[in-house]
């Protein structure tokens, strides 16, 4: 088996961010993390080509963490890097996109820490940034978007969940891009929050599978949020992209001409 290199240690534990799914937007240290690894705890949304790095000794659990479907309990996640952890391996928790950014990283961070494990962090391109970006457009810009903000569209049971009408009059009054996680199965909900403080012709964008082959997008407005997410039978893992940044996007598919059947 390789020696660990200095920064991962026995007894320590590396969260990784795999990226939105095209494997070549793993950065360096992420693949000498997990090539250094001698446990892997591996989410569902991270592509199998990250694996190739691993070291071929090393032990590789699939942890499944996919929303809306029946996932492997976080409890349970973090018993197993604890346990690997006290055994003296090097454990590497390997996250689709960021583990900052909806990866639940911040909780097993504190988990951990407070067990007394030395604990570090490795980003990832996160899915709402390279979803964008794969269609040629920015999250910010001098002329339409002052900032952007991430944020999830699903609650946790008990959580009143976003605010939506608030968030749209900010949205509006800043000039914000919103980026939306896990929107999908409450877009009805979330167009018409949205629609409180913000026109019908916003333009927006869906995008599923980020980054990878299958990758399958939809350029609408906010006023057919879900509808066009039902024309497209888009579904998880998508992100939902509204604000001003996509008008050029939209008005180059406008004025596309239609494609007739001969």
């Amino acid at each position: 088996m390789k020696p660990s290199t200095p920064d991962f240690l026995p007894g320590t534990v590396t969260l990784v961010g795999a990226g939105p799914g095209d494997p070549e937007l793993l950065t360096l240290k992420a693949v000498r993390a997990i090539g250094a690894a001698t446990v892997l705890l591996v989410d569902d949304l991270v592509n199998e080509a990250v694996l190739e790095h691993a070291n071929p000794n090393a032990r590789i659990v699939h942890v499944g963490k996919r929303g809306g479907c029946k996932s492997t309990p976080q409890a349970f996640i973090e018993r197993l890097m604890l346990m690997a952890a006290r055994e003296g391996e090097v454990v590497v928790r390997v996250k689709g996109g960021d583990p900052f950014i909806f990866g639940r990283g911040g909780e097993e961070l504190e988990h951990l820490r407070a067990e007394g494990i030395a604990v570090q962090v490795v980003n990832g391109i996160t899915s709402g940034l390279a979803g964008l970006t794969a269609l040629g457009v920015p999250l910010t810009h001098r002329d339409h978007a002052h900032g952007v903000v991430f944020i999830t569209g699903h609650a946790k049971p008990g959580d009143a969940g976003t605010d939506w009408p608030t968030l749209a009059a900010t949205a509006r009054d800043a000039k914000l891009t919103l980026v939306i996680y896990m929107g999908v199965s409450g877009a009805a909900q979330i167009e018409a929050g949205l629609l409180a403080g913000l026109p019908a012709d916003t333009p927006l964008a869906v995008i599923q599978h980020a980054t990878l082959p299958q990758q399958r997008h939809t350029v609408s407005t906010l006023g057919d949020l879900r509808g066009c997410i039902d024309r497209e039978g888009l579904g998880s893992p998508s992100v939902i992209v509204v604000g001003d940044v996509l008008r050029g996007l939209a008005s180059l598919q406008a004025s596309k001409p239609a494609i007739r059947a001969a």
